[in-house]
């Protein structure tokens, strides 16, 4: 059967294990200058709809590094659903490439093309969910507090992709999840009435309250640009701040998914503080992603 990565309900708990053991292992190999082209001569094709500085250089980075080749398809280059539909894309580029990554507007392309390619497809963002990024901070999140279990996170902000893609995480991996979102912006109920360790609120100091992890994203996704100003007004009592950070565990730390806009979601002395990993986080999107792109490797 072929294996995806569109969904984090696309793994199961030991199957998410094994690439954090294939991640940790690909790092150290990294860090240590040993070479691990484990995936040479493959060629991965990378789908944008949308501009990004973190899914392209960490993709394009880690495929290099296990041996392989990216190539970029900008949106000029494939309009999908325009000069051929998005079967047709998925069809032929199963012909011509190994693994395709897709960052696209809507979930539902990334599933079409999932569902028509031959190959394994990586969903690198849709507005529903990022597992990418999820994998990336739950292995910074080990890497720092030792292990997942008895660690509660605490998402303050829009209930967007990456909120849900930590609920869903949440679901299969079991770990303690609070959130708090100003009324109306909550996560999508499909992932809400699933999630047995998920606490949901409009306070942001009680979601913090018992939180070892403090993690916030933009308030306007790509997409809501129209609605920054009005979001500025709703969202401001959820930035995280000093302030606001008094009301939480003494051995907190803080993460963002980036880019960040600095004096709205959260403060510059926050994320330029000593608790903040947010360039952990950041550096180990590269090291997930080849943990990724080697597993489903495995095991198609």
């Amino acid at each position: 059967m072929k294996r995806d990565f569109v969904t984090m309900f696309d793994l199961s708990k030991e199957e998410i294990s094994e690439i954090f053991k294939l991640t940790k292992q690909l790092k150290e190999s990294q860090n240590k200058g040993i070479e691990h082209k484990i995936l040479k001569d493959k060629t991965l094709a990378m789908v944008f709809e949308k501009p990004s500085l973190r899914t392209r250089v960490t993709f394009e980075t880690g495929m290099t590094h296990l041996g392989g080749h990216a190539i970029y398809l900008a949106p000029a280059d494939i309009q999908l659903g325009k000069r051929e539909t998005v079967p047709d894309a998925a069809r032929n580029l199963s012909r011509w490439v190994d693994i395709i990554m897709a960052r696209v507007f809507t979930h539902k392309t990334v599933e079409d093309i999932a569902k028509s390619a031959s190959i394994p497809v990586i969903n690198g963002l849709s507005d529903l969910e990022h597992p990418c990024q999820i994998m990336a901070d739950l292995f910074t999140i080990i890497e720092k507090k030792g292990t997942l279990e008895d660690v509660t996170i605490a998402y303050v902000g829009d209930g967007n992709n990456v909120c849900n893609s930590f609920i869903s995480a949440s679901i299969v991996l079991g770990f303690k999840l609070n959130i708090a979102t100003p009324a109306g912006h909550e996560p999508r109920k499909e992932y809400t009435e699933k999630a047995k360790n998920t606490k949901l609120t409009h306070n942001p100091i009680e979601a913090i309250a018992d939180a070892d992890i403090i993690y916030t994203d933009v308030w306007a996704s790509m997409g809501q640009e129209r609605e920054t100003a009005k979001r500025k007004q709703i969202f401001m009592p959820f930035q995280i701040n000093r302030e606001l950070l008094q009301h939480t565990n003494k051995d907190y730390v803080v993460m963002h998914c980036l880019p960040a806009h600095r004096g709205e979601e959260i403060s510059d002395e926050v994320i330029d503080g000593t608790n903040s990993i947010v360039l952990d986080q950041a550096e180990n999107r590269l090291h997930a992603q080849k943990g990724i792109m080697v597993w489903l490797s495995q095991h198609n």
